[in-house]
Order: structure tokens, then C-alpha cells, then sequence
């Protein structure tokens, strides 16, 4: 079988052998894949530092006739992402990213997912530092509605009822939305004001402004966005990088 090249971004490497990596990559045709970069370590691997974490390029991949392992020739880098590094936030942000594209992106061509993961990186590397944090907040629930798990905000998560865009809601993570007043008797949530609801509808769609949020919002958005990752999509497993992100530890120290 020929070689492939694709459009691929380094979500993570690990060291095999003595000279060899295992890069998980991001691919716009192939989805998430594994591939062994053979003598990746030594000091004149054709690699170099093309594998840098969160690096963008083209891969050319030998696919596995069996198994998911795949072999990596060559990988031409386009953007080296060192800018994301120079602030926490961002380095945060697009690490939560790249760890919901690890988990949860399809082992399948998903070029939405890509294309939004590529976008985002390179919009969280040149935003401004005030910006950082509400575009971040939109490309991480962007991302989580492209890979299948949007949020319900105009009718109930449980039985369709249209929800009065007039008044407050309770937001139920577990369900996946907004609830009806009958549904939300009894249920733990978090009641979104009709402002609330409009702030997170602008930053679920790329074409809405981006909304003005204090530092209280924002929090408030930071604890909506977790409780729903971990419902939705981490079902119990541990996510170090979302733990990361929500819990600003680097302000604190």
C-alpha cells in the first residue's frame, strides 16, 4: 500500500526503544491514529523537532495492514505552536483541547473536528491576553458540540418543551441542557439566567460575537463547561488536563 499524507497535529508522544517515538496524531483524513516514528531520537533524525508537542504539518503514514499502529515517514511541519507556552491560560486551554481530541475524537476521517482543533490553537496563540479565556471557553465548547455532545438551550434536555428564552433555567449537565420547569422540580443544577443562556449561545456558535465576561462569569462558564465534560464525555475516567484548566492552580501559585 502507498504511503498517505495528511494534515496532522502532535497530540502526544512517548518514548519506545532507545531511538524511537510513538506520536499520537490528530489527522484531518485519517482522525486520531498512533504511528511509530522510527530513530525519531537520534541526533540526525529527519524528525528533528517536527514532533514537537501540538506541532501542525503534513504526516505521511505506511497504514498497518493489522493492528492500529501505523509507521510515520516524514512529517513536514507547517506551525510550531511555542507561542501557546508564553501564557498559562493559553497553554491550558489548548492542552484541554488536544486532551478531548485524544479521548474522544473518532479513529475515523472527522474533518470538523480538525479543522476546529487547528483554529483554535491558532486563535489562542495570537489572542490578546484579555481574550484568552472567552475564546477559549467558545473553542472548548465548540469542540465538544462538533464531537457529537452539544447542549440543549431553547427546549427541555428531557421531554422537548420549548423553554421560555424570558426567564431562568435550570441547566442540568447531566441531562445535556436547559430544563423545562416540571422537569427541573427536584433536580440539581444551575439556574442560567435569560442573560446566562445568551452569553453561552454566543459561545456555542463562531458567528455570534463574543460575549463581555468578568472574572465571576467567566468562573461560573469554567464550572458549567467542567460539569459537563465529565458527565458527557469522560464517564468517570480521569482527566488530568481538564483538572488543569478548571482549577487555575498557576493563579494560586
Amino acid at each position: 500500500m502507498p504511503p498517505l499524507s495528511t494534515p496532522a497535529i502532535v497530540l502526544a508522544t512517548l518514548r519506545y526503544g532507545e531511538t524511537s517515538k510513538i506520536a499520537r496524531l490528530a489527522t484531518r483524513d485519517l482522525g486520531v491514529q498512533s504511528a511509530i516514528a522510527k530513530g525519531a531520537l537520534r541526533p540526525k533524525s529527519r524528525f528533528g523537532a517536527a514532533l514537537h508537542l501540538l506541532s501542525e504539518g503534513t504526516a505521511t503514514l505506511h497504514l498497518a495492514r493489522s493492528g492500529d499502529l501505523h509507521t510515520l515517514t516524514q512529517f513536514d511541519s507547517r506551525a510550531i505552536r511555542t507561542g501557546l507556552a508564553e501564557r498559562m491560560d493559553r497553554y491550558a486551554t489548548a492542552s484541554l483541547l488536544s486532551e478531548l481530541m485524544l479521548r474522544f475524537a473518532p479513529a475515523s476521517r472527522h474533518p470538523e473536528s480538525y479543522d476546529l482543533f487547528r483554529d483554535a490553537l491558532a486563535v489562542l496563540e495570537a489572542a490578546p491576553a484579555a481574550a484568552v479565556e472567552p475564546l477559549g471557553l467558545r473553542a472548548l465548547w465548540r469542540l465538544v458540540s462538533v464531537l457529537g455532545f452539544a447542549p440543549v438551550l431553547d427546549a427541555c434536555a428531557r421531554d422537548g418543551t420549548t423553554v421560555s428564552p424570558d426567564g431562568s433555567a435550570c441547566f442540568s449537565p447531566q441531562d445535556g441542557g436547559v430544563l423545562c420547569p416540571s422537569c427541573a422540580r427536584g433536580t440539581v443544577g444551575a439556574q442560567l439566567k435569560p442573560s446566562d443562556r445568551v452569553q453561552l449561545a454566543a459561545l456555542l456558535s463562531s458567528a455570534a460575537d463574543l460575549p463581555l465576561l468578568d472574572e465571576r462569569h467567566l468562573a461560573a462558564h469554567r464550572r458549567l463547561l467542567e460539569r459537563y465534560v465529565r458527565f458527557h464525555l469522560a464517564e468517570g475516567a480521569a482527566l488530568p488536563a481538564l483538572a488543569f484548566w478548571a482549577g487555575r492552580g498557576w493563579i494560586a501559585a
